[in-house]
């Protein structure tokens, strides 16, 4: 490994690798953002500055405060995968539990899950 070349210190097995599809997500918005990716484990890594920026934005436009990710454990049924929408962003977004949503794969370890004709602003 040479001088540049950055160990990743959640897994340490890996390399961090300069990435520009870093998604953040608050309340709808998806900030896409600049950082590093190990090629071991998947772990996302903005700068400080990066991420200040985002919370910068967030604020203004009021949807600081809420977690950027939740963890969450997804269920098997007899009919694929199930993920549970935790009840504080079923009230948030209003939902009634019979909308339709787009489920769309993003990179190699995420998806983005969408209400069908919701605008993201």
């Amino acid at each position: 490994m040479d001088k540049k070349t950055k160990k990743c210190p959640v897994c340490e097995k890996g390399i961090l690798i300069a990435a520009d599809d870093i998604l953040s997500e608050l309340e709808g918005l998806i900030f896409v953002e600049k950082g590093e990716r190990c090629n071991s484990c998947g772990e996302e890594f903005i700068p400080e500055e990066t991420g200040q920026k985002t919370i910068g934005i967030a604020r203004r436009l009021n949807v600081w405060g809420h977690p950027l990710k939740l963890h969450r454990k997804l269920s098997k049924s007899t009919g694929g995968t199930i993920l549970r929408i935790p009840q504080d962003i079923e009230r948030a977004m209003d939902l009634k539990g019979d909308e339709h949503v787009l489920v769309s794969k993003i990179g190699k370890n995420k998806f983005l899950v969408e209400l069908e004709g919701a605008h993201i602003v």
